[in-house]
């Protein structure tokens, strides 16, 4: 059973940085697409950015695109997400989730416990 555990969350001030990662045991990583989602206070959890399994192919939410950077290492069986130039709206728990299903359409598999990020203004 694969296990995904989200760390590298925390207290960060506008315009600063975070990076989090994902780190993934129990299964094969390299087979899985990795993705992030979060789910602010009183919002429904919605998507961040998506990586391929060869991590050629990403995808951004419109919210991010150009501040975040997905990326993963499969040597090392963790997924990342480098977030730049932060905003008090990306307070939220960011989740990590692998899915091995081809379609885009198809279930999240696994996920993280999430990490709280908070973005002080």
């Amino acid at each position: 059973q694969v296990q995904l555990v989200e760390s590298g969350g925390g207290l960060v001030q506008a315009g600063g940085s975070l990076r989090l990662s994902c780190a993934a045991s129990g299964s094969t990583f390299s087979t899985a697409v990795m993705a992030w989602f979060r789910q602010g206070p009183g919002k429904e959890r919605e998507f961040v950015a998506r990586i391929s399994r060869n991590g050629v192919s990403t995808l951004y939410a419109d919210s991010v695109k150009g501040r975040f950077t997905i990326s993963r290492d499969n040597a090392k069986n963790t997924a990342y997400i480098q977030m730049n130039s932060l905003k008090p709206e990306d307070t939220a728990v960011y989740y990590c989730a692998a899915r091995w299903g081809w379609a885009p359409s198809d279930p999240y598999d696994a996920w993280g416990q999430g990490t709280q990020v908070t973005v002080s203004s």
